[in-house]
């Protein structure tokens, strides 16, 4: 149920409606609310599908770097730009063990790997899936990213017991061509469609302040919101400054204020997923995550290091939760 009048407690969205049919007039009406308001939406429904004072906490390791012949315009990793990124093998999987432990004493609940392909070979699966099955015996969940997805793949992934599997959309379908040429909107979404199939969670989001139109970033909510399930995690990336890239000459970092309404229609257009603000943190002041904590988002990433980019620093995740009152393994 969408409200774009005033905002009363007795006159307040369902929680439990669950909905994949959003248009865009919708999301701009949402985003068009007095700011009291949409927060407040935002809250109330929050409030029916989490607990408001805990957020989730998990930790992103690149356990194969560099030279993806992707030409994704915003990432270090790509062999189209030169970035000054030296490309690595696949990691040692005692050492990818060895750093999930690491996570786990810092506070992670969830393991995430990342590798930089256009899609997995059958070797580097096979240890993938090993890796997945490590961290698994540490009591940690897991997700992996590695690119497009056959169902034979995913179905191991899964027989290995992963827990989620990432595939950002990254912007709107009108943005999308603005920034990747190499690989299709429908080849991420039938990669998404071949990991539900085989059981496994989805991990979905997208990236903000590449040079996109707040219509944009609407537009990527609105595909979020409509696919057949909702992601269960959806992850909001700040662009990470990239020197080399194409976006580099037309990222603009999003007002605050409107980084906090795009976190809070999430929100409400998927009340039950985990929204997670994830690369770019270490831009934000402890105000503005405290207001997009508000608005919503319940999950972050922990560690000094996002797959190749800076992150917040985990003492001062520690103190700003401890300054809201909110639980997580960091405090």
């Amino acid at each position: 149920m969408l409200h774009t009048g005033e905002a009363k407690p007795n006159d307040t969205p369902d929680f439990a409606a669950v909905r994949t049919d959003w248009d865009r007039a919708e999301a701009e009406a949402l985003y068009a609310l007095p700011f009291a308001d949409l927060i407040f939406q935002a809250q109330h429904i929050h409030r029916g599908s989490f607990d408001p004072n805990h957020i989730e906490t998990a930790s992103l390791l690149s356990i194969k770097t560099g030279g993806c012949p992707e030409d994704c315009g915003y990432c270090s990793q790509s062999a189209h730009y030169d970035t000054g990124l030296k490309a690595t093998r696949l990691m040692d999987r005692a050492d990818v063990i060895a750093a999930a432990r690491r996570a786990k004493n810092a506070g992670a609940t969830r393991f995430c790997m990342g590798a930089a392909w256009r899609n997995p070979k059958g070797r580097d699966l096979d240890q993938v899936c090993e890796m997945v099955r490590e961290v698994k015996d540490l009591g940690m969940e897991t997700c992996v990213t590695l690119g497009m997805l056959t169902p034979h793949q995913a179905a191991r992934l899964s027989d290995a017991g992963l827990d989620f599997y990432n595939h950002n959309v990254d912007t709107s379908p009108e943005f999308y061509g603005k920034i990747i040429t190499t690989r299709t909107l429908q080849d991420r979404i039938d990669t998404l469609a071949h990991v539900r199939t085989a059981g496994i969670k989805v991990c979905c989001g997208g990236i903000v302040g590449m040079g996109e139109r707040v219509e944009d970033r609407l537009g990527m909510l609105v595909l979020l919101a409509n696919l057949p399930s909702h992601p269960e995690s959806v992850p909001i990336n700040l662009w990470n400054e990239v020197k080399g890239v194409p976006v580099s000459d037309t990222a603009e970092r999003p007002d605050p204020i409107a980084l906090v309404r795009l976190v809070a229609i999430a929100r409400i257009m998927m009340p039950r997923s985990v929204v997670r603000l994830s690369a770019g943190r270490q831009y934000m002041t402890d105000e503005l995550q405290a207001l997009c904590f508000l608005a919503g988002a319940n999950s972050i990433f922990i560690g000094d290091v996002l797959l190749t980019t800076k992150n917040s620093q985990r003492d001062r995740d520690a103190y700003l939760l401890s300054r809201l009152g909110i639980t997580s393994l960091l405090v």
